[in-house]
This record gives C-alpha cells, sequence and structure tokens, in this order.
C-alpha cells in the first residue's frame, strides 16, 4: 500500500492568518475569540464567536463582482489553499493541462453555504428579490465548494465535498489517504471550511442550549475544554487545507514533509441525533482503527489533538475513550484542544487539529488548552494546561466528534 504523506499547510483561523501566524498564536495560547461583529448580536444569549479577523481581505481571492454570489467559505478556502499550494512549492498557474488532470479536491464542511443561503432567504422575504443571487441554487448546493476551489485553481482531477458534521474535514483527509493508497491519484487538495456565522445558524444552535452563554463580556475566556466550569461551544469560521501526496512523489521532487497521514478509522454509535453514548466505546473504536492501520502501538502515541468542544457531555465522553483506547497509556498522554484558542469551526475542525498536530510535531512544542482553571474531575487526564510544553511527538492522534453519532481519528506519523 502506498505511503501518503503533507507536504502544504495553509490556515485561515480566528487567531491568525496564515500558517505561521495561526501556529504562532496557538502555542501561546491567544485566543481568536471575541465579540460577533458580522451581525448585531445583542438580541442573542450567545454573543461571542471565533472570527476571522476584519485584516482578511476576501478581494484578494473573490471579485467584488463574484461575492455577491457566493458564500464566505470560499475566500477562506481560497487563500487557504493558495497558501498550501506556495508552501508545497506547487504552481497551478505554470501546470499543463496533464498535471492538473492528476490533482484531486475534497472539501469537508458542514454547513457549506448555509450563510450564502440564509441571506438570500432574507432578501426575498423582505421584498429586495431583485438583489437575490443568480446563482442561489448553485451556490446553496454545498458540494459547489469543492467546484469553486477546483476552479479557482484549475484542479481537473476529481472534485468532491465530505459534509459529515463535525467530522467533515477528517472524513476528507481519510478519504483523500484511500485515493492515494489505491493509485486513484498522486496529489490531493485537501481540508475544511465552514462560515457559520449567520443569525439564523446562531439561533438553531442557541435552541438547542449547547453553547457558552456566561462569558460575553469575556469573550476570550467562554470557550473552556474539560473545565468544571464549561458551560457550551463557541461557534466558529475559518479555512485549513493541506496539500497531501504519494511520498515517493513528494521525495522525488524534493518537497519538505510535515508528517504522513498514517491510519484513519471511523465509526458511528446509530444513537441519537445529537447525543453521544455514555460509554465512549465507538470514538475510541475509531482512534483504534486509526491506530491498527497506521501499526502504531497505542503507548506509542505522544501527543492527541482533541476535539474538545466544551460541552459538558462531549468532553466528559472523549475523555472516556481516550481511557478506553489507550488504556494506562492515557494517563502518559499528552494532549490540547484547540477550540478553547479559537472556538469551533464545525467541519473544518478536524482539519485544523491536523494543522495544528503537525506544526507541533514540525517544532517539537505541543499547545496548550487555555481556560481550565478548575478540570471536571471526571476529565483528568493531561490537557497541557495553560502553557505550552517542549515534546518530541514521533507518533499522534486527531480525533474528532460528530452530530449523527458520528467518529472520525487519524493517526499521524513523524517522517
Amino acid at each position: 500500500m502506498r505511503r501518503v504523506v503533507i507536504t502544504g499547510i495553509g490556515a485561515v483561523s480566528p487567531n491568525g492568518i496564515g500558517r505561521e501566524r495561526f501556529w504562532q498564536a496557538t502555542r501561546c495560547g491567544i485566543s481568536g475569540v471575541r465579540r460577533i461583529t458580522r451581525f448585531d448580536p445583542s438580541g442573542f444569549l450567545v454573543q461571542v464567536a471565533g472570527e476571522v479577523p476584519d485584516e482578511f481581505d476576501e478581494t484578494r481571492y473573490v471579485s467584488a463582482k463574484d461575492r455577491a454570489h457566493v458564500s464566505r467559505s470560499v475566500p477562506l478556502a481560497a487563500a487557504a489553499v493558495a497558501e498550501a499550494m506556495e508552501d508545497a512549492g506547487l504552481d497551478a498557474r505554470a501546470m499543463p493541462r496533464e498535471e492538473l488532470r492528476q490533482i484531486g479536491v475534497i472539501v469537508g464542511s458542514g454547513g457549506g453555504s448555509q450563510d450564502f443561503t440564509e441571506e438570500q432567504y432574507r432578501l426575498y422575504y423582505t421584498g429586495h428579490q431583485k438583489q437575490c443571487s443568480v446563482y442561489t441554487i448553485p451556490t446553496s448546493t454545498i458540494g459547489t465548494l469543492a467546484s469553486e476551489v477546483s476552479m479557482r485553481f484549475g484542479f481537473r482531477g476529481l472534485s468532491h465535498i465530505v459534509s459529515t458534521g463535525c467530522t467533515s474535514s477528517t472524513d476528507a483527509l481519510g478519504y483523500a489517504l484511500r485515493h492515494i493508497q489505491v493509485g486513484m491519484m498522486d496529489t490531493m487538495v485537501v481540508g475544511g471550511v465552514d462560515a457559520p456565522l449567520a443569525p439564523l445558524i446562531l439561533r438553531g444552535f442557541q435552541l438547542m442550549r449547547i453553547m457558552s452563554t456566561r462569558w460575553n463580556h469575556e469573550p476570550t475566556r467562554a470557550s473552556r475544554p474539560f473545565s468544571r466550569d464549561r458551560d457550551g461551544f463557541v461557534i466558529a469560521e475559518g479555512a485549513w487545507f493541506f496539500v497531501v501526496e504519494e511520498m515517493e512523489r513528494a521525495r522525488a521532487r524534493g518537497a519538505k514533509i510535515y508528517g504522513e497521514i498514517a491510519g484513519y478509522g471511523s465509526t458511528c454509535e446509530a444513537y441519537h441525533r445529537v447525543r453521544l453514548e455514555e460509554c465512549g466505546e465507538e470514538p475510541a473504536r475509531a482512534i483504534c482503527m486509526a491506530l491498527g492501520e497506521a501499526r502504531i502501538a497505542p503507548g506509542d502515541v505522544q501527543y492527541i489533538n482533541y476535539h474538545g468542544t466544551s460541552t459538558e457531555l462531549n468532553d466528559r465522553i472523549e475523555t472516556r475513550a481516550v481511557k478506553i483506547a489507550f488504556d494506562g497509556h492515557a494517563y502518559k498522554l499528552a494532549g490540547s484542544a484547540l477550540k478553547s484558542l479559537i472556538g469551533h469551526p464545525q467541519g473544518a475542525c478536524g482539519a485544523a487539529g491536523v494543522a495544528v498536530t503537525l506544526l507541533a510535531m514540525r517544532d517539537g512544542i505541543a499547545p496548550p488548552t487555555i481556560n481550565v482553571d478548575e478540570p471536571d474531575p471526571e476529565c483528568d487526564l493531561d490537557y497541557i494546561r495553560g502553557k505550552a510544553r517542549n515534546l518530541v511527538i514521533e507518533h499522534a492522534v486527531a480525533n474528532c466528534i460528530a452530530f449523527g453519532s458520528k467518529n472520525s481519528a487519524l493517526a499521524l506519523r513523524r517522517v
């Protein structure tokens, strides 16, 4: 079976635009959660989010005219893809058509273009239907996100979308792994993007009572994975993309390699639309599947990037799942929850976690989990509280859990 590596990373995050700024903020424990500015949140119980900073210039990636016909996810994704391609030493503009036919795209997104669809409904139902986009239907179709990436860079290989909730971009990377392993593709552009900061979306999550409402006056303290006083997740936006290649091909062209995607596991509890089974067996099994494919013993893993949403149920059950998967090694395993710093970017969160894990591998520094002032007694593992830690990482796991009882994990190896 062919081995698969990551050679380029691009990031547009609430706590930093660009890969290195995102990583520097993350390793320093700098939060990107702030009061919502994309619309007036004063009528909501939830008033904070992980927003990409205003300095992000959408017009570098989407013209002002075209912006009226696409969701915010498109410029976010385009920026992250452009950076990942440059980082990998690839220039799509200089590639012949035959070479572009060998580059596939898989985008993971939970909401896709929901923000765009919501805006079109608003225009129509307030009597401004003449301002609605002629592309309302195609843009509202979630698969269009992958098409937008392919069209903007000229990639002519497969162009697919994966939408499995919060596991979307983890699954996208897992599917890319499979495509390259069996020789269907040699190079793929893969990642996750979501831009769910819109009033109806926020209201819907608020109705579920799973979002933080206590920290509107101190936004950077709102996302509190594994803390005793956590009260829900913080919604966020962002994009994280990768260039994924067959290892020998990457080596032959002299590409730098961040790490290997060594294994992938995915399970479903078949239990509930939004709740996890208390036992934690299925998320544990997804982790074990990923490690089993990678032929990595649980005791050889140094780091785990937790899903860590800051919800009461999720954090407790994820901790339980890690204890099942790693047994006694769970208490020796360092891990961190990126969502404490950026909030929860929905279907893009898995890609964000993989980016952090690979950069931690590169630099030998494991990032912190902030706001764990007093750990939940049932969340008693090593979450790297408050401050980054020097750590040599040879093997790591990036874990994800989604609505609909879905669980996915990736095993990563330093090469």
